[in-house]
């Protein structure tokens, strides 16, 4: 994957009620690499990932997916 990260990513599951979420910030180099993830719907939910998580397919996706109309 590219750096600097996209900026939209969808979560596989939700996380504090949220599964879009957008980069704010990030840093690091080499394998200590990290994103600041923020709740598109509240700026208020914020998180650091590492890096190598947000590379893990299972759990994240680039960009904003379209939700199955039940988790709506």
């Amino acid at each position: 994957m590219r750096w600097p990260p996209n900026k939209a990513w969808t979560s596989s599951s939700p996380i504090k009620g949220y599964r879009h979420f957008e980069v704010t910030e990030y840093g690091g180099k080499g394998e200590d690499r990290w994103v600041i993830l923020a709740a598109i719907l509240d700026k208020d939910i914020s998180f650091k990932v590492e890096w190598s998580e947000l590379k893990t397919y299972a759990k994240w996706t680039v960009g904003w997916v379209q939700l199955p109309q039940d988790e709506l």
